[in-house]
This record gives structure tokens, C-alpha cells and sequence, in this order.
């Protein structure tokens, strides 16, 4: 009786132990939760239900170190850089996958987009801070009850502006395994890639592109991240082509948050 007592005991603590550390754990990850800002947008300069230009904090800078922003772009030369990437698609493709329609290499931005997103990100790039990135976002009906989205961000660094391309019409709530469904909120991150990108950035004129590295990690993130930089001074801006149909301006209106 004495050593089931024992062993009761023994258990008893075990247990407790137990609960104990799973108490602390919680505790710490509570506090994590707590001090993460659920928000990082700064500055909204253009939101519809279906797209937004916005400026957000970027953590990824080091303390001391800043974007050069505000930074000077026209609507034309914008224009002349969206105009310029390219998307190569892959050599194989399936018939009833993809549409081969398309030609393999083709603009990954239209003529009636540029003109949509070109003093958009025009302006938001003037009144980006240097702690700030441009970010945009826009959603289309594809197929069906099926979503397409296509979404990035921008930002100057001296002479280089940096292209990142997330998403180009990703299919929104993209599962890779069956059963496994994504549930995030495609419009909080508009830098995360939805679904794996199918083909390869390019850019044109090819000298206007700076060389990213090709070295262990950094080129494995580099091409994760869907990235161009472009020496944009180099080109000579176009004007902007007229939107497809006519339309009124989209009203640009500031809506300033608190950081």
C-alpha cells in the first residue's frame, strides 16, 4: 500500500511538472503574440475591395539603413519598367493546364494594367518614407468561383529599383496537398506568395538589369522572392498607354494611419 502510495505521489509530480512547463510555454507564446503588430500598413494612397496601393513598413532593414525614399519616378517612367518584365514560361507546358495561347515569353503586365498602376505607384513612391515599401495588390474573377491575384511591392535603393513580383494572377487559396486548404487573408500579404511561380523573370532592355547573386542561399532566397532591379535611370520613359476603355481617374486620396 505504501509503495502504490509512492508511485502515486510520483505520478502526481510528473504530472504536474508537466502541466507546469506546457503553463510556461503558453505564457511566453502569449507574450510573443502580444508585442507582434498585427498591422504594418503606414499609409493607404488607393483601396477598392478588389486592389489597394499601400506603403507598409519594411522589417527586413537593418537599424541605420533606409530605402531612398521619397523617391522621383513619373508616371511614364514607371510605366517603362512595368512595360519592360517579362515572363518566360516553361518549356513544358500541359494543354489543359496552361494556355497556349500565350506565347512562352510574353509582358506580365498588359497595356490597360500599366496604365492602371503607373501614377499609382508613381505617387506612392514620392511619399514613401525610407523605412517604407510600396505595396499593390489587385484581385480578378477567373474561372468559375476561382480568384486570380496579383500582387507585390517596389522600392528604390540609389540608382536600383527593385521589382518584387509575388504573385502574377495566382490562384487565391492555392493547396498544395489535398485536404489542406489556405485560409490567410491574401490581401495582408501582399509580398507572400500564394502558389509556386511558374516561369522566369525577365527584364527589357537586359541591360537595364542588375545581376543578382548566384551564390549558396542568397540566390536561393533572391529567386524565391521573384526580384528585379533595374537600373531605371538608364531608360528612356514612354508615356503611359490609355486605359482599354474610358474611365475616370481613380481617385488618389491619403489616408493616413498611425504606425
Amino acid at each position: 500500500m505504501a509503495m502504490r502510495s509512492t508511485v502515486s505521489q510520483m505520478n502526481r509530480a510528473a504530472i504536474d511538472r508537466f502541466r507546469h512547463g506546457w503553463c510556461l510555454l503558453g505564457l511566453g507564446l502569449s507574450l510573443l503574440a502580444g508585442c507582434a503588430p498585427a498591422q504594418f500598413t503606414t499609409s493607404t494612397l488607393y483601396e477598392t475591395p478588389q486592389s489597394f496601393v499601400r506603403l507598409e513598413v519594411d522589417r527586413t532593414l537593418d537599424e541605420g539603413n533606409g530605402h531612398s525614399h521619397p523617391a522621383d519616378l513619373s508616371t511614364d517612367r514607371v510605366a517603362t519598367v512595368l512595360r519592360g518584365i517579362m515572363v518566360q514560361e516553361p518549356l513544358t507546358r500541359l494543354p489543359f493546364y496552361d494556355d497556349l495561347s500565350v506565347p512562352r515569353r510574353h509582358p506580365a503586365f498588359g497595356d490597360p494594367d500599366i496604365a492602371f498602376w503607373a501614377p499609382l505607384l508613381s505617387l506612392a513612391l514620392s511619399k514613401a518614407t525610407p523605412d517604407e515599401i510600396v505595396t499593390f495588390y489587385q484581385s480578378t474573377k477567373g474561372s468559375g468561383t476561382t480568384r486570380e491575384v496579383t500582387s507585390g511591392g517596389l522600392f528604390v535603393d540609389g540608382e536600383h529599383l527593385h521589382i518584387v513580383l509575388s504573385n502574377l494572377q495566382s490562384a487565391a487559396h492555392y493547396s498544395a496537398d489535398a485536404g489542406v486548404v489556405d485560409t490567410q487573408d491574401d490581401r495582408l500579404a501582399p509580398l507572400r506568395s500564394m502558389a509556386p511561380q511558374r516561369g522566369q523573370l525577365l527584364f527589357v532592355p537586359e541591360s537595364a538589369l542588375v545581376s543578382t547573386p548566384s551564390d549558396g542561399l542568397t540566390r536561393l532566397f533572391t529567386n524565391d522572392r521573384r526580384e528585379l532591379i533595374v537600373l531605371y535611370k538608364t531608360l528612356v520613359a514612354h508615356p503611359a498607354a490609355a486605359p482599354a476603355q474610358a474611365s475616370e481617374p481613380p481617385s488618389i486620396e491619403s489616408q493616413e494611419r498611425p504606425r
